[in-house]
């Protein structure tokens, strides 16, 4: 069944309406008819089956036939800090962290990150990037779409994530995997209690982190730890970090 996402329910009437580029999707590219069943996320955490009774490319309506809960989401919103990194590879990372259930991807520029761009072309990527982000979430079954932020400094991502439950920096020169198991561990269990219910992490560019930055990430409580001995690219260690507490957070099925 094809997933599209919404905001406008009409919940008197147990209609929905699709427009702009998801009406334009289901009618020009996907070809469907009235009487066609599809799947709809509104972002309130549950999944309406819905029948098509009219299509256009400038809008699609459809009785509501079915609400379910959506069980996709993680428990614990997950905010991803990129280090912005060179060529194609934040498409790749965005588009598996949002399969991966972060909530949020925002990309930082950090000492070590070699591209620069001016606010106009980073907001035209952003566009790009949210796009990625969109068609990742329908894939994925998310009952949200993830939001992908504007690009942010070192300093300015620190500050926004003082905000949330809990910071983990996954760094090479970080010891100790009993260490990353523990905090992993705590982190579920207070997860499960409802004592965390935002996370952020961090990674870093191609040429990793200074150590100023980390210094700043720890003085703001990160909590520093090992993915193992091996040492991961950039477009890989968030995506295994997501995959370690995905497993470890998900909920019963």
């Amino acid at each position: 069944m094809h997933r599209f996402f919404t905001e406008e329910i009409n919940s008197a009437s147990g209609e929905i309406r699709l427009d702009g580029s998801e009406a334009r999707h289901a009618a020009q590219v996907l070809r469907l008819c009235p009487g066609n069943l599809i799947e709809v996320g509104a972002g309130d955490g549950r999944d309406y089956t819905c029948r098509i009774t009219k299509i256009s490319a400038e809008e699609v309506l459809a009785v509501i036939e079915d609400i379910s809960g959506n069980a996709a989401e993680l428990p614990v919103r997950i905010t991803l800090y990129q280090g912005f990194p060179k060529g194609d590879k934040l498409d790749l990372i965005i588009q598996k962290a949002v399969e991966l259930g972060a909530e949020r991807i925002v990309p930082v520029w950090m000492s070590r990150s070699i591209v620069k761009m001016d606010a106009a072309k980073a907001a035209k990527r952003r566009d790009r990037y949210q796009a990625i982000a969109e068609a990742a979430a329908k894939q994925s079954g998310r009952g949200v779409i993830p939001e992908v932020g504007a690009f942010l400094g070192m300093k300015d991502a620190v500050e926004e994530a003082r905000g949330l439950d809990r910071i983990l920096l996954p760094y090479e020169n970080a010891k100790g995997m009993n260490h990353a198991r523990s905090c992993i561990e705590d982190l579920g269990r207070d997860a499960e209690k409802g004592d965390v219910q935002s996370l952020g992490i961090f990674i870093g560019p191609e040429g990793g982190f200074e150590a100023s930055e980390v210094e700043m990430l720890e003085e703001a409580g990160a909590l520093t730890i090992s993915l193992g001995h091996r040492i991961l690219r950039t477009e890989t260690a968030g995506l295994a970090l997501l995959s370690i507490l995905g497993f470890r957070m998900d909920r019963d099925m």
